[in-house]
């Protein structure tokens, strides 16, 4: 090494192995096809625009572009072309960022208005030196509003030496005003092969050994960006000292081993706790980071579901031997319905992992639910479990004196920690639960408003009475529509009271349904019915046409009306069944 070399400074992987034409462009086949046609037939558009996502080479196309349409050749008298020649002063001026007819501007930091007209007054000049004048703009979707709309009319009917190449992540903002004015090119992510065997390339120039399998963790964890995976595998780089194999980049990336990660898979779909939990802890233990676990497992999933789709899938080049062989034969095992199950929970616990505050607790609460879930039924076996098996299952789980009751099948459940455990409680807590003696059982909605009475829960007993439209009752489960005015609470808080009070669990639950009249309407109603049925008696009729001004105040039945006005002045009306209290308008 001599000493010249010895002093320039260190490049990172991305601006050192940032391709230059299109022939180093990879993985954007379509957009070098297109642009190729188009210098060849002389038919250039005056504006494109780019979109992707970050690191896919989108401001280095634009550069591409910009020599391909200024490159003059070795001899100075080329034209555009799709393969810049790289020695000329236009291509050399413009790689080194320092040409005066390409301009970029970045749009995240210029925004406003003031800064597009700044580039407009601009336009109508002539380039000084290269054949077209090239603005290229990144992240053109943060300019503002009027910045667009200052843009619009020049970037419709440019002057023929000016050519606009636009840079943005996020093409959903950008105005369809300004999209229907340029030729649009996605830039896809590229395909792990492909950047696999780009980055084999670059390790060989580095002098570095890269072991097969590190170096598809680090395509992976790329996820289609070259940028990024060239700034992963210059860290692996350094990180091995050129010497990088798969546990160095594991240990750099925080991931799971891929072992680990299907041991652990397989643990939670047999509902082995203690294994499932152990797995776990012992990766947190070694650095893996608990989302990035639960994010493992959902490609897993994912995977597995491939394999059960189209298991031809296992055979391609591509595929490790752990992922073909232990893929294949979990595949076979796990059935549809519970791998898309494990999917939704993954991706809903992945979510909450990230925010929890404690993300290994939050991760081992995901395995938990997995694992009493992964391998339930779906509604159609279970109805048929049910019909299968009406009786209450002997054993442990048994409901009745001798087998303890739910409370006791469900704790049973949980030390055991498998999904046949809770599999058996599901069969076994719709069953009858034992009722001690003596203790109250309401057999319709009225019975539970009484209870409530009873027990002094006055304000619950005015909820349950004002506020709740029942739609179904049966001993041991109640669904009513409340009330917006209702209490959030009422339906566990009535649950609750009523599994104590009676000593057998309830179920209650809202419902959508429209449902009954409150209990209080339907007495407004019968007391209105009532006092109609008491204005058509004869005999009332004519004591209010012998009293004009006289109404009917209550209606009452002749038992409870004697009561009350036992030693009252005056007697009621008798006219059999029922009594009427007349009153006078003031």
């Amino acid at each position: 090494m001599t000493d010249e070399t010895a002093a320039l400074p260190y490049r990172v992987l991305a601006r050192k192995y940032r391709p230059v034409d299109f022939a180093g462009l990879i993985g954007q086949d379509a957009l070098v096809r297109t642009l190729t046609n188009a210098i060849k037939t002389g038919r250039l558009a005056h504006a494109f625009v780019l979109t992707g996502v970050r690191g896919v080479g989108k401001t280095t196309t634009a550069r591409i572009i910009a020599r391909a349409l200024n490159c003059v050749g070795p001899d100075g008298q080329g034209g555009p072309t799709i393969e810049p020649c790289g020695v000329c002063d236009q291509c050399r001026a413009i790689a080194e960022d320092r040409h005066v007819d390409v301009l970029e501007m970045d749009a995240a930091s210029r925004t406003g208005v003031n800064d597009i007209r700044e580039l407009i007054e601009g336009v109508r000049y002539r380039p000084t030196s290269a054949r077209f004048k090239i603005y290229i703009i990144d992240e053109v979707h943060m300019l503002s509003t009027a910045a667009f709309n200052a843009l619009l009319k020049t970037l419709e009917e440019p002057p023929e030496h000016v050519k606009f190449i636009f840079a943005t992540t996020e093409i959903r903002k950008i105005p369809v005003t300004v999209l229907s004015r340029c030729q649009r090119f996605d830039l896809k992510r590229v395909d792990i092969d492909v950047m696999s065997e780009h980055f084999t390339r670059i390790a060989a120039k580095e002098n570095a050994e890269i072991e097969p399998a590190a170096l598809a963790m680090i395509c992976r964890a790329a996820d289609g960006s070259v940028r990024d995976g060239l700034s992963l595998l210059d860290q692996a780089i350094a990180h091995g000292a050129g010497q990088v194999s798969e546990m160095q980049v594991r240990d750099m990336l925080g991931l799971a081993d891929r072992a680990r990660v299907f041991d652990l898979f397989d643990a939670v779909m047999k509902g082995d706790t203690a294994q499932a939990l152990g797995l776990l802890a012992e990766q947190y233990a070694v650095g893996a980071d608990p989302a990035v676990v639960l994010q493992d497992m959902l490609e897993l999933t994912h995977w597995l579901t491939r394999l059960k789709l189209t298991p031809d899938q296992a055979d391609a080049a591509a595929v490790a031997e752990t992922e073909r062989v232990r893929g294949s034969d979990m595949a076979k095992r796990l059935s549809m319905a519970a791998l898309t199950r494990c999917w939704s929970m993954l991706l809903k616990g992945l979510a909450e992992t990230r925010a929890a505050p404690s993300p290994l607790q939050a991760a081992e609460m995901v395995l938990v639910r997995l694992m009493f879930a992964a391998d339930l039924p779906n509604p159609a076996e279970a109805v048929e479990q049910l019909r299968n098996n009406p009786q209450p299952p002997s054993g442990p789980y048994a409901s009745g004196p001798s087998g303890g009751g739910g409370a006791h099948a469900v704790a049973h459940a949980h030390a055991g920690g498998g999904a046949s455990a809770a599999q058996t409680v599901m069969r076994a807590m719709p069953q009858a639960q034992p009722v001690a003696d003596g203790l109250p059982q309401p057999r319709s909605f009225e019975d539970v408003i009484a209870l409530c009475t009873e027990k002094r829960e006055m304000v619950l007993a005015a909820n349950l009475t004002s506020l709740v439209h029942l739609v179904q009752f049966e001993v041991g489960r109640i669904d009513f529509r409340p009330e917006p005015s209702a209490p959030a609470d009422l339906a566990p808080r009535l649950s609750r009271q009523l599994s104590e009070w009676t000593g057998r669990p309830w179920l209650v639950s809202l419902s959508r349904e429209t449902g009954a009249e409150t209990i209080h309407q339907a007495g407004i109603q019968r007391e209105i019915q009532r006092k109609k049925d008491a204005a058509n008696h004869p005999l009332v009729q004519a004591i209010l046409s012998t009293f004009p001004g006289a109404t009917i105040e209550a209606v009452r039945e002749l038992a409870s009306a004697e009561a009350e006005e036992e030693g009252a002045d005056a007697a009621p009306l008798d006219f059999g069944d029922s009594d009427w209290t007349l009153g006078e308008d003031e």
